[in-house]
């Protein structure tokens, strides 16, 4: 008899974890579903019996709180998905479409599993699709199957493929999965381009940097000294002359301080206040602020969209968003719009409070929620803001491109200035 600890959701939406003893994974997730919970983790504590048995209230209570020790062991097969890494969008996208597409064909789910099997080259996606195809082949459902695999397929993917199961439209509802990854996977392709400008110039400019002060202005100190005959230096030239001093005497302690500010700001960002500070930040940033909001509100109304179109119930689908949103402002906002509607209230109301939604987006979600077109109406929404993402960064890299040019300069000029301005009381003198 093994131990499982496990995390699901109820009919509501609402999350509980606990643990629970069984012969086998399987038996495991049996007993969870008969409890009235869709599991959504679960994993075996090494076969052992915790120290402490959690019972119904405690299983309750565990979903709250208690991030900070809360370690949970993974199953045997985690070694492959470090070896072969978590599965980018991309293949996750294509293996979709392929299964959809085989299925539309009339092809079974387990000869479907098996012939992708044949063709994949993905370490981790072919590990999950050899147990996925022996679950299934034992009678697990396709749902239950992913779940086995978390690391390769989300509660947003489980949950629509559940949704797919139960109203016999599995093809269908992977098509639609298909077709909302490989947009998710267009939407962050043009973010990442617009980063991708800006952050090549920035090492750039520190690699330059870093070649004048090392071994450049090192050469013009040695000749000032000589010209000058012990005169005083420019401030601007002294201080570019300390700052070479600084980082070649003291080059493993620049770095180390970039390391440990790197580190402290990787900690930081994993705490709740870190993260919520971060993310704010990142919202209210001058050039990138909006682009980042306008994604994520993209990727909301997309998202829930899909879930509510492809028949997950709203507080279920509420949870999922808010564990894929990607910002914990965003994240914040969904949380309260959950507790709303459990209360039998609407979603524009705490969505207009939150601040994080421009009045557009809550009055588009209020008049769906009135003529019960909501899913509709949120994949409007996010092809709207898609457009607008593809729109502001085009306008950004127009923009970004001549405004890092002069910040490259600026650098680059103002040392060659700093090292000029002695040369001028050179010249003074001998006149």
């Amino acid at each position: 008899m093994a131990t499982f600890k496990y995390k699901g959701m109820d009919a509501q939406g609402t999350e509980s974890s606990g643990q629970i003893e069984a012969d086998s994974r399987a038996r495991a997730i049996a007993l969870i579903k008969e409890r009235g919970m869709f599991p959504t983790s679960v994993a075996e504590l090494n076969g052992r019996k915790p120290r402490s048995a959690a019972g119904p209230g405690r299983a309750a209570s565990a979903s709250t709180g208690g991030k900070g020790l809360d370690m949970e062991i993974k199953l045997p097969g985690f070694l492959s998905d470090l070896i072969g890494g978590r599965v980018k969008g991309k293949h996750l996208s294509v293996f979709t479409r392929q299964l959809a597409i085989a299925l539309d064909a009339g092809l079974p789910l387990l000869r479907g599993l098996k012939t992708l099997h044949k063709q994949e080259k993905h370490p981790t996606l072919r590990n999950a699709l050899t147990g996925m195809g022996e679950a299934v082949e034992s009678g697990t459902t396709f749902s239950e199957a992913l779940s086995q695999f978390p690391k390769v397929f989300d509660s947003l993917y489980i949950n629509m493929v559940k949704a797919g199961e139960a109203g016999g439209i599995l093809d269908t509802i992977l098509s639609r999965l298909a077709e909302f990854m490989e947009k998710a996977e267009r939407i962050r392709n043009r973010v990442r381009s617009a980063m991708v400008y800006p952050i090549v110039v920035l090492v750039l400019s520190v690699v330059i940097l870093g070649f004048l002060l090392t071994f450049i202005i090192p050469r013009f100190e040695d000749v000032f000294d000589d010209l000058l005959e012990g005169a005083p230096l420019p401030p601007l030239t002294m201080f570019v002359i300390n700052l070479s001093e600084i980082v070649q005497t003291q080059f493993l302690l620049v770095i180390g301080v970039v390391a440990v500010l790197v580190v402290a700001l990787k900690i930081f960002s994993k705490t709740s206040f870190g993260s919520l500070t971060l993310d704010r930040i990142k919202l209210r940033m001058p050039v990138f602020g909006m682009l980042f909001r306008k994604a994520s509100i993209a990727r909301f109304s997309r998202t829930l969209g899909t879930l509510l179109a492809s028949g997950v119930p709203i507080l279920q689908a509420l949870n999922i968003v808010r564990e894929t949103a990607g910002n914990e402002v965003i994240s914040r906002a969904i949380m309260r719009v959950h507790d709303s509607v459990k209360e039998g209230d609407t979603m524009a109301d705490p969505l207009a409070a939150s601040k994080a939604f421009p009045d557009m987006v809550v009055s588009m979600i209020d008049v769906g929620e009135e003529t019960g077109a909501l899913p509709d109406m949120l994949v409007k929404i996010a092809d709207a803001y898609d457009d607008e993402v593809d729109r502001l960064v085009e306008s950004l890299t127009s923009v970004i491109e001549p405004i890092m040019i002069v910040f490259l300069a600026v650098i680059v000029g103002t040392i060659v200035i700093a090292m000029f301005l002695p040369l001028v009381t050179v010249i003074e003198k001998l006149s």
